[in-house]
């Protein structure tokens, strides 16, 4: 006879664990997934927005020429080149929190333009008209939404590959480091 204490159990197989809010009833998600498809939209548009001023002169703004030439004023090389960059991020980065598509890039992406912003708007004051609050709040609006997601109103949940479709604290941490690297990176190049 085997006693209990001599046999050998193993332990059942357990499945990948799954998303943080999957085992959530639709009613406890559904109002944080709301709120988080309106920040991605209001934030990500009004990126995006920011970005076709720069590409194109749309909505009253420099176009690539007139933004070019003030980044050459405020000390980045190349100052055309650096406008066509800023443009496509922000456009492209906007656009793709809005959507919830690459989330975690896409709000890195933001992340690290308005990092540069603030570099070059300056820590002079905080409030409107000349402080830099329009600048941090975005910065941090996209942060927050690169580290927690999209929610599941979201391109993202469509995606073909799974590594795209799940999104992690650690995926999310990664990507604004990114972010953070590649501003630090452009502020170094900055006269």
């Amino acid at each position: 006879m085997t006693s209990a204490s001599a046999t050998s159990t193993k332990a059942p197989a357990t499945a990948p664990a799954a998303h943080p809010t999957a085992a959530l009833p639709a009613a406890v998600t559904a109002p944080q997934d709301a709120g988080l498809l309106l920040l991605r939209l209001v934030l990500g548009l009004t990126v995006a927005a920011h970005g076709t001023q720069k590409l194109f002169g749309w909505f009253g703004g420099g176009g690539l020429s007139g933004t070019g030439g003030f980044f050459t004023s405020v000390g980045y090389p190349a100052g055309d080149a650096m406008a066509v960059i800023a443009g496509l991020t922000e456009t492209l980065g906007g656009l793709g929190l809005a959507a919830g598509l690459l989330t975690p890039l896409a709000g890195a992406a933001v992340t690290g333009t308005m990092i540069n912003a603030l570099a070059v708007h300056g820590t002079g004051s905080f409030f409107a008209p000349e402080g830099m609050e329009y600048e941090l709040l975005l910065a941090v609006a996209a942060a927050a939404l690169t580290l927690t997601g999209p929610g599941r109103l979201a391109v993202d949940r469509f995606l073909p590959v799974a590594a795209l479709r799940s999104h992690g604290l650690k995926q999310g941490a990664l990507a604004l480091a990114l972010g953070v690297v590649l501003a630090a990176v452009t502020l170094l190049v900055r006269n």
